[in-house]
């Protein structure tokens, strides 16, 4: 899928994509990212980007969601001026949520630009 509109998204979809995009914004990061477990809760994270510590925005809110006990994901979002969403950041949303996890990528402006699996 390209070029999506993210008012046609289901609404849970267009949750993370929004709150990818406000952390995103709010904390003056590269990146905003969110996902959605199995029960519905949400992680948002932004980029980490110390001397000792670099993650992605979407490897920062797997690791939250992992944190905080969850043990599938349902969805991610990762809100980025990059093309695409790495193969890294992928294989973090595919460890929990499993091979066929849609990610959303969107723009700095909420539209989707591409959904990838996780696999």
């Amino acid at each position: 899928m390209t070029d999506t509109d993210t008012t046609a998204l289901d609404p849970e979809d267009r949750k993370i994509v929004t709150l990818a995009r406000s952390v995103r914004a709010r904390n003056g990061v590269p990146e905003g990212a969110a996902v959605r477990d199995e029960t519905g809760r949400t992680y948002a994270a932004g980029t980490v980007a110390l001397d000792s510590l670099k993650l992605s925005a979407l490897r920062t809110a797997v690791a939250m969601a992992v944190a905080s006990g969850a043990t599938s994901l349902e969805a991610a979002a990762v809100v980025t001026e990059s093309a695409s969403a790495p193969a890294e950041d992928r294989a973090a949303v595919r460890d929990l949520g499993g091979p066929g996890t849609p990610v959303l990528v969107a723009g700095p402006d909420g539209t989707v630009r591409e959904t990838l699996t996780a696999g």
